[in-house]
């Protein structure tokens, strides 16, 4: 696959404006069955230490398919999401797409009633031979900052593996 590395690196993936709303916190806790208090009851969530209900760990995975609602969002970048461009370009060359390492890099508690503004971008994109096959890997990081205080409180590392057949 001849996919141009050094081009998408530092690349926005965009921006978005993300609402952390009740409902969708403690469902997800049930989903991933955590039955703590804290996920579903604010005086347990405050009795713990919290200032809300504390979103679960793995939530800033979802959130964004949650909480975007389109007539908050900011204006789209000029130049789009190169991810589009990076994934159909991926299709393209027959092989297998793989969600690889995901990590969550927490600076506060996300809680119940946060609006975070998310910047996102292409940190880095690589190729390495594997048995003869070519795979590709696109990282990408997020970072979930306060809207009130700009002070970032979750970053979002992603990492998206192609292996070529």
């Amino acid at each position: 696959m001849a996919l141009d590395v050094q081009r998408y690196i530092g690349k926005s993936t965009g921006n978005s404006r993300i609402v952390v709303e009740r409902g969708p916190v403690s469902n997800f806790a049930k989903a991933v069955k955590d039955d703590s208090p804290i996920y579903q009851d604010a005086e347990a969530a405050k009795a713990a230490g919290f200032t809300n209900i504390p979103a679960p760990p793995t939530w800033a995975f979802a959130m964004a398919n949650w909480g975007v609602f389109p007539e908050n969002q900011p204006k789209s970048n000029a130049d789009g999401n190169p991810m589009a461009e990076i994934i159909q370009a991926l299709r393209d060359t027959p092989g297998m797409i793989l969600h690889g390492e995901q990590e969550f890099e927490y600076h506060r508690p996300l809680v119940v009633g946060d609006v975070l503004l998310s910047q996102g971008k292409v940190t880095d994109v690589y190729q390495k031979d594997s048995k003869g096959k070519m795979m590709t890997f696109i990282v990408t990081e997020t970072v979930y900052s306060d809207e009130k205080s700009g002070d970032p409180v979750v970053t979002a590392r992603f990492n998206l593996i192609h292996r070529a057949r």
